[in-house]
């Protein structure tokens, strides 16, 4: 059983009470009546190892409600939270494991992989740390009352992973109303993996990551509620092009922008009216937003 950190409860507590001051404050002070959503990257991954549990903590401990990992799929089809197609930079499979070789995901069974830890490589007091299943990971963010934004990581390796992870979804009681609703979006670089979630569940919010040209965009509206670009491809016309469009739910089109640490770059994102910002550090970026609206920008 997993020990959790008494100010992760703590954090969890007052996550409802923080949402609405910050969401009224956005409102007396944005032009835009919003504030963007601050989402941490693979969880606070400036300051625990990313995708890891302690990440997810880490993002609860500093407030954060939005978390964003990646999901891939091992050798004996057991769903397991990781970025990169290869174990080899952020675990010491390695060593381990010293003749397996590119040491690709899918190339070992879950039994493998929670021998290995997922932690030091970041730092000493994370040794022991385990790459996590998907079932323990979305019990986390339950558990910390947290929301996610769930990544599915290369679904061409991993065929069916779409009807898989939304099966994972519906046992662990996030294909709800709520969850739906308000605390879950799946996003993808693969835009037939997001037409295959569409269409198994065309209730789920989905984000496409990239820019698609502004006459493109009109064919990811009928199945993506969300625009996902890297924060360099952001100009106000692209903003302008992703909002002017209603999704499959009849909403407007949000924009959430990738990867943004600096606090004047997250400023200038926010003034163009981004919908949310993706962040290894999310103190940091959610910090330099609540003082704009502080400043009356």
């Amino acid at each position: 059983m997993r020990i959790r950190p008494v100010a992760t409860v703590v954090a969890g507590a007052l996550m409802g009470l923080s949402a609405l001051v910050l969401s009224t404050n956005a409102a007396q002070a944005s032009p835009h009546g919003h504030t963007p959503v601050t989402v941490a990257h693979r969880g606070a991954s400036s300051y625990a190892p990313e995708n890891t549990l302690a990440a997810i903590d880490a993002a609860a401990e500093l407030g954060i409600e939005w978390v964003e990992n990646d999901v891939q799929r091992t050798k004996d089809g057991e769903l397991v939270i990781l970025h990169d197609n290869s174990l080899a930079r952020t675990t010491n499979v390695k060593k381990v494991f010293p003749d397996r070789s590119p040491w690709n995901v899918a190339d070992f069974t879950l039994k493998e992989i929670e021998k290995l830890d997922a932690g030091s490589w970041f730092g000493q007091k994370f040794e022991g740390e385990r790459v996590p299943t998907l079932e323990d990971y979305m019990d986390e963010v339950e558990h910390n009352d947290q929301n996610l934004l769930m990544e599915l990581k290369s679904p061409e390796l991993y065929p069916g992973i779409e009807m898989q992870t939304l099966r994972e979804l519906r046992r662990g009681g996030w294909l709800d109303r709520d969850h739906l609703k308000h605390r879950l979006i799946i996003q993808s670089f693969n835009a037939d993996t997001l037409k295959t979630v569409h269409t198994l569940r065309p209730d789920i919010k989905t984000g496409f990551l990239g820019n698609p040209s502004v006459a493109d965009l009109p064919k990811y509206a009928k199945y993506c509620d969300q625009i996902n670009p890297v924060h360099t491809a952001v100009t106000p016309e692209y903003v302008a092009a992703v909002h002017g469009l209603k999704g499959p739910h009849r909403r407007q089109l949000d924009l959430y922008t990738w990867t943004v640490d600096d606090p004047a770059v997250a400023i200038k994102l926010a003034d163009l009216d981004v919908d949310g910002i993706i962040t290894n550090k999310p103190d940091v970026v959610q910090d330099a937003l609540e003082n704009r609206h502080k400043n009356g920008a």
